[in-house]
């Protein structure tokens, strides 16, 4: 049996014999709808002391301030909940949760945890004013306010509607107030995570919202199914598309800032059996671009490539797929070469960045302004380098080459796994095989990797077998173990990985003999060319990436 905490009180001596008695008599005058330790706590006893009684009642260890977490370690728990049973989760490790309680007769919450979550318990006592006080600012944290916000979203009944269709309704769940902050907070959050993209998904019971960090997708979030129909309609209303077009891919743009950051947001809908899928490409105007020295070229390939640059006229290729920074390293190699002294013009989709001191053109199809049709009034206005935002069939390749023939400094990318790749590529278009030996003067195939996180990187014990079988090099290896400046991934930022392919008189040789990429490339590689995987490599041994990283990037090479 528990000693009375009136009789532990009065041992610590906090209250006298006499004292208890009249505070019992206070308890026992209210019916004893009140507990002891309330009414002693007004009557002076402070509350410190009634939490040591407590613990030494219960057998329960204190939780003080500093045993409090920055953000609840349970998803998907209202706060209300944790409120009413003056509960709060302080962490989770293996299958064990520690929690906080400054009630320990009310055990109904602490029972409703352990069933809902299937964790062992391990409670601790602590006052009821700081567990309410810092549940209070969990709530005020990004992390909260989302939370409730989804909760005042699934509990409107006017969202409710939305399920049924009717458009009429569409225009008018855009305009609530709750649905507004809430696609607000969504794209907040993903500026303040460094996201590339946000990705709004329907399923069959819920909606998922997941960012794109540094290459790799997170899920972030888990919306009620019946926000959606109100989420989507926001986001086309923001982004001026046709909200009662559902049958169809749309396409449109928001405008907007965040702490005073502009932000330019590509949005894409694709219908899906569920509903509409929802890509937001967000670009930060704010962000300045990298330079060449930045990318992650070493020195040997940064002289080479600024060499490259520098010549009056060709044509450079970057190869890569969707997302591999192919417009970063356009805009730092046109940086490196904007003087007063050169004129030069970039036909985009879109246009990225705004370059100082650089004509830049948006392609418009729907009006029948596209790279061909561009590029062709582009070579009248006497530039002296051109951009091409992507070559991507016969007639954009062919005006490209026949630019770069004239006297003209043309760059643009192309689709491909690797350097060789693109010039094999061209010839596939259509172009001459004389015509790509007489023009192309450099393929750069790149990729991007994760950085490890400066804050929390650290040595492994060891290599492994496997990664010193993969390459001599790789003795020490280097991880990030996460924390809060990585959001506990262990990588922030990233970095390139290149393949860089001079075009000098051997390769003009096999191309002008239609040979194959396989047989390019093992020329280049005779030449010195180092390939992405070895790039990505060298890399690993420097401790700036990982093995994973770079194995999840490229390909085995044949």
């Amino acid at each position: 049996m528990h000693k009375k905490i009136a009789e532990i009180l009065q041992e610590m001596g906090e209250v006298t014999e006499a004292e208890t008695a009249r505070l019992l008599e206070i308890q026992r005058t209210e019916g004893m709808r009140r507990r002891f330790g309330e009414i002693a706590i007004e009557h002076g006893i402070s509350e410190d002391r009634l939490v040591e009684a407590l613990s030494q009642q219960f057998h329960l260890p204190v939780a003080g301030a500093k045993d409090f977490p920055e953000a609840v370690p349970l998803e998907k728990i209202s706060f209300g909940f944790l409120e009413n049973n003056l509960i709060l989760p302080l962490s989770v490790r293996d299958n064990l949760l520690s929690v906080a309680t400054g009630d320990p007769t009310q055990t109904e919450g602490i029972d409703s945890l352990r069933s809902s979550f299937g964790y062992d318990i391990a409670l601790y006592i602590a006052k009821k004013s700081a567990i309410l006080e810092h549940l209070q600012l969990l709530r005020g944290s990004r992390t909260a306010v989302m939370q409730r916000l989804i909760e005042d979203a699934a509990e409107d009944e006017t969202t409710a509607a939305a399920v049924t269709g009717e458009i009429s309704h569409l225009k008018d769940l855009a305009q609530e107030k709750g649905i507004i902050q809430l696609v607000n907070i969504l794209i907040e959050n993903a500026v303040k995570d460094r996201a590339s993209d946000i990705h709004i998904e329907p399923g069959e019971l819920s909606v998922r919202a997941r960012y794109r960090i540094d290459g790799v997708l997170f899920e972030k979030e888990v919306l009620p199914m019946r926000t959606y129909s109100a989420i989507s309609s926001r986001i086309k209303l923001l982004a001026q598309m046709n909200i009662a077009e559902r049958r169809l891919p749309q396409d449109g743009r928001i405008k907007t800032s965040f702490s005073g950051r502009e932000i330019d947001i590509r949005v894409s809908t694709l219908p899906t059996i569920h509903g509409e899928s929802i890509v937001m490409r967000l670009l930060d105007k704010g962000v300045s671009f990298v330079t060449l020295e930045e990318l992650g070229f070493d020195r040997m390939m940064l002289d080479m490539y600024e060499e490259m640059i520098r010549k009056p006229y060709g044509m450079i290729l970057i190869t890569g797929p969707t997302g591999s920074g192919k417009s970063t390293t356009l805009y730092a190699s046109l940086d490196k070469i904007n003087t007063p002294e050169k004129k030069i013009i970039t036909i985009e989709e879109p246009v990225e960045y705004l370059m100082p001191g650089i004509n830049q053109i948006q392609v418009r199809p729907k009006i029948g302004l596209t790279f061909a049709g561009g590029l062709r009034h582009i070579v009248r206005q006497d530039p002296d380098v051109i951009m091409v935002g992507e070559i991507r069939d016969m007639e954009t390749a062919g005006i490209s080459i026949h630019a770069a023939l004239t006297g003209h400094l043309l760059y643009s990318t192309l689709h491909t796994n690797d350097a060789p790749g693109a010039v094999t590529r061209l010839m596939d278009m259509g172009i001459e095989n004389y015509l790509v030996a007489s023009t192309l003067i450099c393929v750069i195939a790149q990729r991007l990797v994760r950085r490890i996180c400066g804050h929390c990187r650290e040595q492994l014990p060891e290599a492994g077998e496997a990664a010193r079988r993969l390459d001599p090099r790789l003795v020490t290896l280097w991880h990030g173990r996460g924390c809060e400046h990585c959001a506990g991934t262990g990588y922030r930022g990233r970095i390139g990985i290149f393949e860089m392919l001079p075009v000098g008189e051997e390769i003009r040789g096999l191309v002008m003999r239609h040979a194959t990429a396989k047989e390019i490339k093992d020329m280049a590689v005779s030449l010195g060319m180092r390939t992405l995987r070895e790039d990505g490599i060298q890399k690993v041994a420097t401790g700036v990436t990982t093995l994973d990283e770079v194995l999840r990037v490229t390909q085995v090479e044949l």
